[in-house]
């Protein structure tokens, strides 16, 4: 069956409401799992787009704004969802736009909407001892790509590894995101400056390598592409979250180089 029929059919039974609550899940979960503004509005309007409908859509950061009207614009519905605090997580941005195709393709209706939503956000996570040294040897890696030796690299996944452990206990007591970020640069750094300082021939490129794995790059990225696609206020406040984060990088890695008198 042709895909635009399979749409026209899904739209005749459609409830605004209820799309518009999907369309909104759909949107805040990108919004969380660090998908930027343009990909964001991209989705939703596909997704209702299969259902003959139009959307009217409002993104900032902390909050998601929708306006949803059927084909002949009798019926309508409006509501605001906030979103939760951000992260990255690619594989549900992936799927989720993967599952917008099928709504297009496919003819899915809402409810196979909500269970795939369901699904992609119950997917496991890495386990976290997996991530811990993963994410130390990167570091390390980036320590050799310094010039750093093996005692170096060594001292860097030590440093990595331990700050990461910090930061993820921090974020689960659920601290202030900017103090876990500081805590896991300050414990890094401090890492990393006492091997350079008693550890005889271990040189600062591992301690400039400890807190690179906090570097803002989604953030960052993100807070470019807005602004390029004319999205300037979700890109200023993207812009000020990293300089936030580099800040918070660099008084945890400055209070240990004052401690160890680097």
């Amino acid at each position: 069956m042709d895909a635009q029929v399979i749409s026209a059919n899904a739209a005749d039974k459609v409830d605004i409401k209820e799309l518009g609550k999907a369309l909104l899940r759909v949107g805040s979960n990108l919004m969380s799992c660090g998908a930027n503004t343009r990909r964001i509005r991209m989705t939703v309007e596909r997704i209702s787009g299969a259902f003959n409908c139009t959307t009217e859509l409002l993104i900032t950061h902390r909050a998601l704004m929708l306006t949803v009207s059927d084909e002949n614009e009798d019926h309508f519905h409006s509501s605001l969802k906030r979103t939760s605090p951000h992260g990255v997580n690619f594989s549900v941005v992936s799927g989720i736009s993967i599952m917008s195709w099928k709504v297009v393709q496919e003819g899915w209706n809402i409810d196979q909407i909500n269970t795939e939503l369901d699904r992609l956000l119950e997917l496991p996570h890495y386990p976290r001892l997996v991530i811990l040294l993963m994410v130390g040897i990167a570091d390390a890696a980036f320590c050799r790509l310094f010039g750093g030796g093996w005692e170096e690299m060594l001292v860097a996944f030590i440093a990595t590894f331990a700050g990461l452990y910090v930061r993820q206990e921090a974020v689960k007591r659920k601290f202030n995101p900017y103090l876990c970020i500081f805590f896991a640069s300050f414990v890094s750094s401090l890492i990393a400056g006492l091997f350079v300082k008693f550890g005889g021939s271990v040189q600062e490129y591992a301690l400039s390598a400890s807190v690179l794995y906090l570097i803002p790059g989604v953030p960052l990225i993100n807070s470019f592409s807005d602004l390029i696609h004319g999205n300037i206020m979700n890109g200023i406040v993207r812009s000020v979250n990293g300089l936030i984060i580099a800040f918070a990088i660099a008084f945890g890695l400055l209070l240990a180089i004052q401690i160890c008198q680097l």
